[in-house]
């Protein structure tokens, strides 16, 4: 039988880590809330104490904010899956997100159901970021390339590469990749790490902006 989740909630609004506390007791199949921090110190401080699986980060916090509290928990614990789920609509607060590494960018007014699958998703690699999110960073990777900033040579992709690309930039899991273009998940798994490591990214999101931003996928 497969083990629920271990999941630790950090978020200063009361209110809303009550009701996202309880939004999970009614799934404990799939997620175990282990903890509850108000700040990103406290998160810090648990993360080391609890070693859950997965952290639901906000940004906006008092003490020290959730970007910061990842930056440190990344270096440490890189193992420990960071989902940021937050009310911010700055494109700043994305793109730093995405650079540092995390599994997922979510809004706070996310669908509980969505919520749940997305989180599923990443105990098998799937990035927690829903097709509005995706099209909203490469929104704003797009803009900051057209300010000067992030450019960086146009690598050489394979044809199959640029094929997954096009479908993970359309919101695909590996399986539907796998399903559309007629190949095993694995393979779609070692397509995604090559391209990754050709275009210097850390994650599928990022991956997906960075070709549309350098005009490898339109």
């Amino acid at each position: 039988m497969k083990m629920p989740q271990r999941i630790l909630i950090a978020d200063d609004h009361s209110l809303f880590r009550q009701g996202l506390v309880g939004l999970m007791q009614a799934r404990q199949d799939i997620v175990s809330v282990v903890g509850e921090a108000t700040n990103g110190r406290e998160a810090i401080q648990l993360a080391v104490k609890l070693n859950p699986d997965i952290i639901l980060m906000d940004i906006c916090m008092p003490d020290m904010n959730g970007l910061d509290a990842t930056a440190h928990i990344r270096q440490v614990f890189p193992h420990i899956a960071i989902v940021i789920l937050t009310a911010s609509e700055a494109d700043v607060d994305l793109r730093q997100a995405i650079q540092l590494g995390v599994s997922g960018y979510l809004s706070k007014n996310l669908d509980a159901t969505e919520l749940f699958d997305l989180l599923e998703g990443i105990e098998i690699g799937e990035p927690a970021i829903t097709r509005t999110m995706a099209a909203r960073l490469m929104k704003c990777m797009v803009a900051g390339n057209r300010t000067g900033e992030d450019e960086c040579l146009l690598p050489e992709l394979t044809d199959r590469e640029v094929d997954v690309l096009r479908w993970v930039i359309r919101g695909h899991s590996n399986p539907q990749i796998a399903e559309n273009l007629y190949i095993s998940v694995n393979t779609v798994k070692v397509h995604l790490r090559n391209i990754m490591e050709k275009l210097q990214v850390k994650n599928r999101a990022e991956a997906a902006a960075r070709a549309v931003e350098q005009g490898l996928v339109t």
